[in-house]
């Protein structure tokens, strides 16, 4: 999700009776902080892609920069209070982030695999204007702010609940359909029937469409693993790819050729529904296959 989104789940966690002073900004704090980590994009797009969601995004974050944020606001008085909150602020914003596809590495620094429930694309309008829509009305009528707030938390966990169910109906349906050894089931933009496949069995992978409404499979492209190539493996030495590599779940590369140069282009088949290029990392080599330059791209 987005700070904006996560900002706004801030203060509808307000609403639900937490009139205690500083409790908004408390709230407002720790729920966008762990997008601190946003500082890794200083250093280059693949940097950020790196590290964005790491350890700012685990439980020992979820535990010490909480308890850092009520130590500011809650060091005279009311400490554990403000413990309370920045922790839920915290968590709140961690399990958002757990419900879309781009990977989260929740057990950090205990466990650097990303973890993901590929239910809602990075950004959900849906999420963020019912978030908007408890602001304003909490904003307009105070007396009935937590009934409102607690209402639009259940809608929202009910909406989760929704695609959740729609996500694992959508994985039974390609299992019964098309044969395979890994599946993997991403959600598109604004589209709650047709999700986005990722198969791999053996050194095959296909990417394509499940409609759950037309009961269709539809299969976009297929690759094949090739054995390894000089240029391919070169390119893996590039921090660039390596900082690619260490985010994506389904990378492929291939070899283009530019008048006379070889690019070696690396995708992330997890968003290749995508128009564009986004999430790849390009190696450019000269005739003589010596590093010309690279680049990522989101």
């Amino acid at each position: 999700m987005d700070p904006i989104t996560h900002s706004l789940a801030g203060a509808t966690i307000s609403r639900l009776g937490f009139k205690r002073k500083a409790s908004l900004w408390v709230l407002l704090i720790a729920s966008v902080a762990p997008d601190l980590d946003y500082i890794s994009r200083i250093w280059g797009p693949d940097m950020f892609l790196r590290y964005h969601r790491g350890i700012t995004h685990g439980l020992l974050a979820l535990l010490v920069i909480p308890l850092i944020i009520a130590l500011i606001f809650g060091f005279r008085k009311g400490f554990f209070y403000y413990y309370f909150i920045s922790f839920l602020g915290y968590g709140t914003h961690i399990l958002m982030d757990l419900t879309n596809q781009y990977g989260t590495r929740i057990l950090s620094p205990l466990d650097w695999t990303p973890y993901s429930l590929d239910i809602t694309f990075i950004i959900d309008p849906y999420i963020s204007i019912g978030l908007l829509l408890c602001v304003i009305f909490c904003a307009l009528n105070r007396k009935k702010a937590v009934i409102i707030s607690a209402l639009t938390i259940v809608l929202l966990l009910s909406y989760a609940g929704g695609r959740y169910y729609l996500h694992n109906k959508t994985r039974d349906f390609l299992k019964a359909r098309l044969e395979a050894n890994t599946y993997r089931i991403c959600p598109l933009p604004n589209d709650f029937l047709r999700w986005w496949f990722i198969t791999k069995s053996g050194n095959e992978i296909k990417v394509g469409f499940a409609d759950l409404f037309t009961q269709r499979i539809y299969v976009q492209d297929t690759f094949i693993l090739a054995d390894k190539n000089p240029l391919i493996e070169q390119s893996k030495e590039t921090s660039i790819v390596k900082n690619f590599l260490y985010f994506a779940n389904f990378p492929y590369p291939e070899i283009k050729t530019d008048k006379n140069r070889r690019v070696v282009v690396w995708r992330e088949l997890a968003y290749s529904f995508m128009p564009g290029d986004h999430f790849t990392a390009k190696v450019v080599f000269d005739e003589n296959n010596k590093i010309l330059r690279s680049e990522f791209k989101f």
